[in-house]
């Protein structure tokens, strides 16, 4: 088991800016499970992929089930390698390559915990994510400054309780902004 220091955004979620230009993240909520000095990495947590399906995951996977597996939601994770697959989830499920965020919230990326998820056998909670975002050294602290994101602390119900197509409105809600009254534009005092 990995830990991660507790420093800048790790652990917190990145709520995209109504004025959102770019269209892969319009409208998201990403979760960052790194951030340091030398960049950040994060994933999408609210945007589900229609075209590909846990199960096609599994037969790509060497993962022999026997019935049929139960219908698993896949998420966009991020515009970075769409084919790797990484799981945010409870930290009832840790292995050795599980890495633990904060108390509640771990990301693994082995196959192991996509098998113990196709047999039931997989953390209480979890999100399923293909692909990932990242930033460049000092990039995201820019992006903060220009309003492109806001930043709220994630809980366990917004991230794998909360509707996807609910989450963003959530996010906003738990810092206690009214969207009507922020401007698009940033300046300095």
């Amino acid at each position: 088991m990995i830990k991660t220091d507790e420093n800048y955004l790790t652990g917190k979620c990145l709520i995209a800016m109504p004025n959102m230009n770019d269209e892969r993240f319009a409208g998201s909520l990403i979760y960052i499970c790194s951030h340091t000095k030398e960049g950040a990495m994060g994933f999408v947590v609210n945007k589900k992929i229609k075209e590909f399906s846990f199960a096609d995951l599994a037969n790509q996977l060497p993962i022999n089930t026997i019935k049929p597996i139960a219908p698993i939601e896949l998420h966009q994770g991020g515009p970075l390698e769409k084919v790797r697959g990484f799981v945010i989830h409870s930290t009832d499920y840790v292995k050795d390559d599980t890495i633990v965020i904060s108390d509640n919230i771990a990301v693994s990326s082995s196959i192991d915990i996509i098998t113990d998820i196709a047999f039931g056998m997989g953390p209480k909670e979890n999100l399923i994510a293909l692909g990932y975002a990242s930033w460049a050294p000092q990039q995201l602290e820019r992006e903060i400054l220009n309003n492109t994101w806001l930043v709220a602390k994630p809980d366990t119900e917004l991230m794998f309780r909360t509707k996807d197509e609910e989450k963003w409105q959530k996010a906003i809600d738990s810092i206690g902004i009214d969207l009507t009254r922020l401007s698009s534009f940033s300046g300095r005092a």
